[in-house]
């Protein structure tokens, strides 16, 4: 059985939430990040990212990670990706030209959606939305993300999702980087598509598991 390494309040729950939705079994290791421990190397110390045990698994220090026989992936969206290829159905690729799709989309959340996305809540979770820097920052983030959130409301439009008009683990993928930005109080009703197109994606089951899970989690 594999062996999935992370808590839920990490990215680990971007795999978490596709293996609810494929009813997979697998082991799962709670390691946790070592900034959120006052004392990572404390002999007391959960297992967390700088623990030499997990260390062994991602010399990196980053969560999550997979271990399935001899392969070990550590980027949360190569993990989902596999998954879906290997074991994931109607959620996977069914011919090459969807697996591009897949690929292209989980391209676009990374390099054009998570980065700005994950600003705004960084940002917000500080209290920065209160001062005059922090809403300047926040603009700036949110104007980053119309330029793909424009080419997604067109896509959107017209299609209830992104690939072969059913969910996909393109539409996890996207959704789980686009998450980040939802605290924002206006952009996403700038684009009612892409906010419908949401708000299906974590109205599902599988992915109100996992996120009943990350609540129960100490923050």
């Amino acid at each position: 059985m594999a062996t999935l390494y992370g808590v839920f309040r990490s990215r680990a729950s971007r795999p978490i939430w596709l293996l609810y939705e494929l009813g997979e079994a697998f082991d799962h290791v709670p390691v946790i990040q070592a900034y959120r421990l006052p004392q990572a190397s404390a002999p007391d110390a959960p297992l967390n990212t700088a623990s030499p045990a997990f260390l062994k698994v991602n010399p990196q220090g980053q969560i999550p990670a997979w271990v399935e026989g001899d392969l070990v992936l550590t980027e949360s969206l190569s993990i989902t990706n596999h998954i879906a290829r290997t074991r994931g159905g109607a959620l996977g690729p069914q011919s090459p030209a969807e697996q591009a799709l897949i690929d292209q989309w989980t391209l676009l959340a990374v390099t054009a959606v998570e980065t700005p996305a994950l600003e705004i809540q960084t940002i917000q979770g500080a209290g920065g939305d209160k001062t005059p820097e922090g809403q300047a920052a926040i603009a700036i983030n949110a104007e980053k993300l119309r330029r793909p959130l424009r080419r997604l409301e067109a896509h959107l439009a017209a299609h209830p999702y992104l690939v072969g008009d059913r969910f996909t683990v393109a539409d996890l993928n996207l959704a789980e980087c686009l998450r980040y930005a939802q605290g924002h109080p206006t952009l996403l009703g700038e684009f009612p598509a892409v906010n419908s197109w949401l708000e299906r994606c974590q109205a599902r089951p599988a992915f109100q598991r996992m996120w009943a899970a990350r609540m129960a989690e100490p923050a």
